[in-house]
């Protein structure tokens, strides 16, 4: 079948806490949700730009969805060869290219009453292992990550700031001090630290304290250079869309992890296609979000199901950071994980009242 009619709505969801984002501080998260409605079948799908992270602002990502929404009339049924041929060539924000997607891909899953297709994929894992995100000084953190590990939390996932090295030190000490290998920390740099900086830092670790550390340099061409003075592997997040050639560059063995946003990546289908590149130079692949709602994070469970026979532990733990989601069921990880099919079936099951509508076309 082909999408019939389209509908836009805005949200805004209030934050915890206030949300840091490459120096940006949010206190609630905003986005759009499209939904698009065939014979008997109702979809959605989200497109939310992150101020701080995303290029396209989210009035420019609704002005390029409703410019682009007539040419849906071209899918005349709605499949993945069909859905190539409509969104391939198609200058989209990216944020606006992965909302597309993903609903799309679940209007045709409602439509046949059967899980997304997704070409060249393991069939899905029936858990998804979440990272936990830590924050504050080494009290602050090993109080927090006690707590979830109690919770059946496994991996966890600590910021560094270059004007806070000393304090991410004493929390890495800290935490490896209670926990061991019982647990495994992951740290994100957000490409803030010059490779003296960040060598002098590695240095300063317990050996065998970290897993890897994403984006630890200004210069992400330096990623090699800093794993042979350190020994320590780094993940590529932002130099994904950035120098996307870095990943043919860079020594394989100097890389422990992809960090995969659909959303400022470009796409689904973009996502897992480097999924599978991961898989082949045998790292892990990790699906990240971009603090957005239930809608994409039960969708990205499903993709991350679907990208190894074991998944590594994904960025879905976003969610504590908002305080409430659009759904019925609000997408959750407890004991450390998310399940990938009941979330992703959750995200159908929408609070309308917390949606205000923007437009609707037929098409």
């Amino acid at each position: 079948m082909k999408p019939l009619h389209a509908d836009i709505s805005r949200y805004a969801i209030p934050c915890t806490g206030p949300v840091t984002v490459r120096g940006v501080v949010l206190d609630k998260r905003e986005g759009l949700v499209l939904s698009l409605k065939s014979k008997g079948a109702t979809a959605y799908g989200e497109i939310a730009p992150l101020p701080g992270l995303h290029d396209e602002s989210l009035d420019e990502a609704e002005t390029a969805l409703a410019a682009f929404l007539p040419k849906l009339a071209w899918l005349d049924r709605n499949t993945t060869e069909k859905r190539r041929r409509v969104l391939d060539g198609a200058e989209l924000p990216p944020s606006v290219m992965t909302g597309l997607e993903m609903v799309l891909i679940n209007l045709e899953a409602a439509e046949t009453g059967s899980l997304p297709s997704f070409p060249g994929t393991f069939p899905p894992t029936r858990r998804v292992p979440v990272n936990a995100l830590l924050a504050g000084d080494a009290a602050t953190v090993n109080s927090r990550a006690e707590s979830k590990f109690a919770q059946g939390f496994r991996v966890f996932k600590l910021k560094v700031r270059a004007d806070r090295i000393d304090e991410a030190i004493s929390c890495i000490r800290a935490f490896h001090n209670a926990f061991g290998s019982r647990a495994e920390l992951r740290l994100d740099a957000n490409q803030s630290l010059g490779l003296d900086q960040a060598v002098a830092f590695g240095k300063a670790l317990p050996p065998g304290s970290i897993s890897y550390i994403e984006e630890p340099l200004l210069d992400a061409s330096l990623i090699a250079e800093f794993h042979a003075r350190t020994g320590i592997l780094s993940a590529l997040d932002e130099s994904l869309w950035q120098q996307p050639e870095l990943l043919n560059q860079l020594p394989p063995a100097s890389l422990g992890a992809l960090i995969l946003k659909p959303n400022r990546i470009g796409g689904i289908m973009k996502s897992l296609e480097l999924a599978a590149v991961a898989y082949r130079m045998e790292i892990p692949a990790v699906l990240s979000s971009a603090f957005e709602s239930g809608i994409s994070l039960g969708f990205y469970a499903l993709m991350a199901a679907v990208t190894s026979p074991a998944p590594a532990a994904c960025g879905l733990d976003t969610a504590s950071d908002l305080a409430h989601d659009l759904l019925d069921i609000p997408f959750g990880s407890p004991e450390g994980f998310a399940d990938p099919v009941d979330a992703w079936k959750n995200s159908f099951s929408i609070r309308m009242e917390r949606l205000e509508p923007v437009g609707s076309w037929t098409l």
